[in-house]
């Protein structure tokens, strides 16, 4: 059993860029089973920025799956956004999942935004001035949908998909002092409630690329910035490998897990 996925995300599309990603997601049928975005796939959250995306990530030959980024909501326009997002064919994912018949076998994906707080020993709590909790219970909350949509999954393989990280290892490179900003230990937990195989994320434009929950499911930053490539393809199954075999440019290079 064999399910490949295809995985980006910071896309940041607007007229300008459409076009940029699009001869390598053309190949993706022979390349992958799916592709999931890893949020961000807008500049500012507009419906017409949405419809940027739609061109170009609708219509591709296989099912594309995506979480909402903090971009998304910059305009208040998330409703709209989602509606463009979905008439295109888009999944879009916040504390749902959803499973995919692959060639392969069963692919579950379960996703949402998450948001931040920080990470074990440094981290914001539920105390204090309304504002504090507030932040704190928006975390707990969205972890909290994250993990009984992993649960809830009946599936071969499990992924998760979020906007923001589940670890401090993929953050590696950005200054700590937005890590709080970027990311949450919940989702890390959430992550570890459930068989999952792989966690994908976003967000963390100058962080590094691989990490590990502390349950030891392995985590990868999608984010375009850091992938440097229209989308990095994961290899799942009896035997774990991680292929980067598609740049803008059509170039590939394989590596294996490390």
């Amino acid at each position: 059993m064999v399910i490949r996925i295809a995985a980006v995300g910071d896309v940041h599309m607007d007229e300008d860029v459409v076009g940029r990603f699009r001869p390598a997601l053309d190949e993706l049928p022979g390349q992958a089973d799916a592709l999931l975005l890893a949020g961000d796939l807008t500049r500012h959250g507009t419906a017409a920025e949405a419809r940027c995306v739609a061109r170009e990530f609708g219509g591709l030959g296989v099912p594309v799956v995506t979480v909402l980024g903090n971009h998304e909501h910059q305009c208040d326009q998330v409703p709209q956004v989602v509606e463009v997002l979905t008439d295109a064919g888009i999944t879009v994912l916040e504390g749902d999942g959803i499973v995919l018949e692959c060639p392969g076998g069963r692919l579950g994906v379960a996703g949402v935004k998450g948001f931040g707080g920080g990470f074990a020993g440094r981290c914001a709590s539920d105390f204090g001035e309304p504002e504090m909790k507030s932040f704190v219970r928006t975390t707990t909350e969205s972890a909290d949908a994250l993990g009984a949509a992993l649960r809830g999954l009946e599936c071969d393989l499990l992924v998760a998909l979020t906007h923001y990280s589940p670890v401090p290892d993929t953050l590696a490179g950005e200054p700590l002092e937005i890590y709080p900003f970027l990311g949450s230990y919940q989702l890390g937990q959430a992550i570890d409630s459930a068989p999952t195989a792989l966690a994908l994320h976003g967000h963390a434009h100058h962080g590094s690329e691989r990490g590990t929950t502390p349950g030891g499911v392995r985590v990868r930053n999608v984010a375009h910035p850091v992938i440097k490539q229209a989308y990095s393809i994961f290899e799942l199954g009896d035997h774990l490998a991680e292929n980067r075999v598609s740049e803008i440019s059509g170039a590939g290079i394989q590596r294996p897990w490390s």
